[in-house]
C-alpha cells in the first residue's frame, strides 16, 4: 500500500483523481456524449484491466462512468492502481 504522501504525490500526476476515504481508494467520474461513447470507453478499459489483472470498481449510467480503483488485497491504494488510473487517461479520445 502507498503511503499517503506517495499517494498524494501519485494523484499530483492525475488531473481529476482525488482520493475517497470512506472507499480507501481513488476515483473519477468521467462524462461523454452518449451511452455509446462511455460504453466504448469501458471496453478500452476492460481490456487494460484484464491485461493487468486488476480490475476496476465502476458504474455506467447513460454517459457518465464513475471509476474506484483500489487494491482491496492490500487495503488501499498500491502502485497497481495508479498504473491503472494512468491507462485510463491513456484511453481516453
Amino acid at each position: 500500500m502507498l503511503s499517503e504522501a506517495k499517494r498524494d504525490e501519485a494523484l499530483g500526476g492525475l488531473p481529476g483523481w482525488s482520493y475517497d476515504p470512506a472507499r480507501n481508494g481513488i476515483a473519477k467520474s468521467f462524462k461523454f456524449a452518449d451511452f455509446g461513447a462511455a460504453f466504448a470507453f469501458m471496453t478500452r478499459i476492460a481490456l487494460a484491466a484484464e491485461k493487468a489483472d486488476h480490475h476496476p470498481d465502476w458504474s455506467n449510467v447513460w454517459n457518465r462512468v464513475d471509476i474506484l480503483l483500489s487494491t482491496h488485497s492490500e487495503g488501499g491504494v498500491t502502485g497497481k492502481d495508479i498504473a491503472l488510473a494512468k491507462a485510463i487517461e491513456a484511453a481516453l479520445p
